[in-house]
């Protein structure tokens, strides 16, 4: 059995190739369509460039190259590895989202899920900042976050298989008594090989942020809050047990 509690985390490292086992590339449409809407209906702009903060193995992307040129950016080079292997159209670079200068705009900007690993106020305007940075005027910027005042512990599982490999992927979201900013999401991953066992264990730390948080720092930012979208059902068929798992997409524009 394996645990790490560090910025190397096992699901982005040594385990990455499960990513598409248990989330194959078509499975990640239901997620990433209402993006694609959101863009749609709310830039200002002519759409042909997004940017992806916090890209991971591409899946998302896999849907975004059928309407768009897209850049991905994330932390992990075993993540960007696959993403390259699943989206050769695309233009990946290794970087950290609070960090990164590609001294380039784009159109669009999104990051779905990711920014849940900035754990403190100053690094989450750090990566909105980023955002602000690379897009052009009247361009959206889209996040999908958690919300603290909405956010509830919960268990999830997935699983999936690929020829003699069969995956089961357990997760647990705990909120401590007193959570400050973040929250603990430990996952359990039971990888069978012709029928032999192995355990990971691999535990993240992530942030967890008042509404008004949010929507301060994005104003901060320079961005106009268009709309905030609920995202409510994505996670629906993983849930164990009767758990809710609320999420809210904010859609922003960069002023003109």
């Amino acid at each position: 059995m394996t645990m790490k509690d560090s910025n190397k985390w096992l699901a982005y490292d040594e385990l990455a190739w499960t990513e598409h086992i248990i989330a194959p590339p078509d499975d990640y449409a239901e997620e990433t369509e209402p993006l694609i809407n959101a863009i749609k209906e709310y830039s200002k702009i002519e759409v042909k460039a997004l940017l992806h903060l916090g890209c991971g193995a591409g899946g998302n992307d896999y849907i975004f190259k059928n309407h768009y040129k897209v850049t991905g950016i994330d932390i992990s080079d075993k993540m960007l590895e696959i993403a390259r292997n699943l989206n050769p159209e695309a233009i990946y670079h290794h970087g950290d989202m609070r960090t990164i200068e590609l001294h380039e705009l784009f159109d669009a900007v999104v990051a779905p899920e990711s920014i849940d690993y900035m754990r403190t106020e100053n690094d989450l305007y750090r990566a909105i900042i980023t955002a602000q940075k690379h897009l052009k005027p009247g361009g959206i910027f889209l996040i999908v976050a958690n919300t603290a005042e909405r956010f509830r512990p919960n268990n999830f599982v997935y699983s999936g298989s690929r020829d003699d490999i069969e995956i089961t992927l357990f997760e647990n979201n705990y909120v401590p008594a007193h959570p400050g900013t973040t929250y603990e999401a430990t996952l359990v991953y039971l990888i069978r090989r012709e029928g032999k066992l192995e355990i990971f264990n691999d535990r993240h730390i992530l942030g967890l942020f008042k509404l008004e948080i949010w929507l301060n720092q994005l104003k901060k930012a320079g961005f106009d809050i268009i709309n905030k979208i609920n995202m409510d059902h994505g996670y629906d068929q993983y849930i164990a047990g009767e758990g809710k798992y609320p999420r809210l997409m904010f859609v922003c524009r960069k002023q003109l």
